[in-house]
């Protein structure tokens, strides 16, 4: 592997890009069936050992972005007709949709559909999950109480601002899953924890200020 933080696979059709600032090892790639990916081979992963629409397929499960592909028909990777966060019991927020968060380097293309946000507010690699909600023993089962004021529409651009020592800040059309799988909040604008101190999880309620939540 290369020192860089982004690895290139390149095949005949479509390369696939791993990004070590994204990773958390969750396993989508490495246990998908097939031989795009197999751990311990050099190199792990080959481009050409499955077909195009395989690779695309493979490559968009990974849900912290740190997998992306570049098709070379010039096919981009489609944005999801919905957008989507997902609290996940005891670690970070899953987004995924039509992307647009505050600041995300221009090298980290996988974050304009899939990415993990940090809510446990111990990541060093802010606003990035980098799994150290493990050790800071992060506790929410990612319930949601409130059902949102609704949607009339899905998809579309979703903007995610990061505020200064403060939550994420989401506009757009966005549906919230809860840690249990349940579709449980909708609507268009909301603030989200990211300090870890919350009350009212996944929603912000001000507690950042009282924990000295520092964003940097």
């Amino acid at each position: 592997m290369s020192n860089e933080p982004v690895t290139l696979f390149e095949g005949q059709e479509i390369d696939v890009s791993w990004d070590g600032r994204l990773c958390i090892h969750l396993g989508e790639c490495g246990k998908a069936e097939g031989d795009l990916f197999v751990g311990g081979r050099e190199p792990w992963c080959r481009p050409d050992a499955v077909s195009r629409a395989e690779v695309r397929e493979v490559v968009e499960r990974c849900p912290t972005g740190a997998l992306s592909y570049r098709d070379k028909t010039g096919e981009p990777e489609p944005a999801p007709g919905e957008n989507r966060a997902m609290v996940a019991n005891n670690g970070p927020l899953y987004l995924s949709g039509d992307l647009e968060i505050e600041g995300a380097p221009d090298d980290m293309p996988g974050v304009r559909r899939r990415v993990a946000l940090c809510r446990c507010g111990a990541s060093k690699n802010k606003p990035f999950c980098d799994n150290s909600h493990a050790e800071a023993r992060f506790e929410d089962g990612g319930a949601v109480g409130s059902r949102g004021p609704g949607l009339s529409e899905h998809g579309g651009p979703l903007k995610v601002r990061l505020m200064p020592d403060g939550p994420l800040k989401l506009e757009g059309n966005l549906t919230i899953q809860a840690g249990s799988g349940r579709l449980a909040w909708e609507g268009t604008q909301t603030a989200l924890c990211r300090c870890g101190a919350s009350k009212n999880k996944p929603f912000c309620d001000g507690s950042h200020r009282a924990a000295g939540f520092k964003s940097d």
